[in-house]
């Protein structure tokens, strides 16, 4: 689920918390990087289960109109019960290990904030992508997945209450959300109608490397600190630290602490991935700051013998 951009964005996340906070001590940021990437995947839990619970709403309300004696506009609908019988949400709904998962993370949001479900599920039911499903005499799997795709596009991702109590609630899951929404969009579109259980929990991480790199990029970009600062202040002249963004510090760090300590990974890989992080996350000009000072030490590290890379590489 998470590739090594998002681990480096984590990584660079727990730096800045340090250097805002002056706290220096490595135990507690190692713990913070834990705990970061691990709420992440409580995030995507509860992005899925929200889907589950705005099954629930549309069961309980198709009860709750059954007793009615009025017309509601669900009545001018072919098959009332087409929402509720979409095949992708019983998947979600209906599934063990999601339901499993929630409560040995003890994830209750929904069921203690059910005003959000409310929220979402009525701009769902007044929307025209709804309104066109229900009309639609069309049915079958691929109908039921282009309607949870277009409603998670359109109504549920962007919706800012959702995002202003995720922000409230934790305040990393802010530069997560995107990742996990765009995550849960390619899950909707590559699931099948026959797919286990388990295709909707992927492991957060592929493997125990990605969290040993993790790892091991905070502590040696922290541990190297001062040294690290005079490979920056020798290619820029007339140097001041001040003057010098924090993230762009900061990526620049990591990224000479990447070309000296990890021998797998091809020095472009490591400027690549620094340069993309530098335009989403620092000012319009960082990345072309950021090529040239590392252009420049990788040239001066290769014809130095410091350069010493191994393998095909990771992303």
């Amino acid at each position: 689920m998470l590739t090594r951009r998002h681990i480096r964005v984590k990584v660079m996340q727990c730096i800045y918390a340090l250097t805002q906070s002056q706290d220096d001590a490595l135990e507690k940021q190692e713990k913070f990087l834990k705990v970061s990437i691990s709420n992440m995947y409580s995030l995507y839990l509860l992005m899925l289960s929200l889907l589950a619970e705005i099954h629930l709403m549309a069961e309980n309300q198709l009860k709750l109109s059954s007793k009615k004696y009025l017309a509601t506009p669900s009545d001018a609908y072919p098959n009332k019960e087409k929402f509720l019988n979409n095949r992708l949400m019983l998947q979600i709904a209906n599934n063990s290990l999601l339901v499993t998962e929630l409560s040995k993370r003890k994830l209750k949001n929904w069921y203690l904030n059910e005003e959000y479900v409310k929220i979402v599920y009525k701009e769902i039911v007044a929307s025209s992508v709804y309104e066109d499903y229900m009309s639609s005499a069309q049915n079958g799997y691929e109908q039921d997945r282009q309607l949870l795709i277009n409603l998670f596009k359109e109504i549920i991702a962007p919706n800012e209450k959702i995002y202003d109590y995720f922000e409230d609630d934790k305040l990393t899951w802010v530069d997560d959300i995107p990742i996990v929404n765009t995550f849960i969009l390619k899950q909707l579109r590559k699931v099948k109608e026959n797919q286990h259980e388990s295709f909707f929990l992927p492991p957060l991480l592929k493997d125990e490397e990605d969290m040993d790199f993790a790892r091991k990029l905070l502590t040696k970009t922290l541990l190297n600190n001062a040294e690290l600062e005079k490979e920056i202040e020798g290619k820029t002249p007339n140097w001041d630290k001040d003057r010098i963004a924090d993230i762009d510090a900061i990526l620049l760090k990591m990224a000479i602490c990447e070309l000296l300590n990890f021998s797998s990974i091809p020095e472009k890989v490591t400027i690549n991935e620094y340069l993309e992080i530098a335009k989403e996350y620092s000012t319009p000009k960082s990345s072309i700051f950021i090529n040239g000072i590392l252009d420049k030490l990788v040239k001066e590290y290769k014809s130095e013998g410091k350069l010493k890379k191994t393998g095909r590489g990771l992303l």
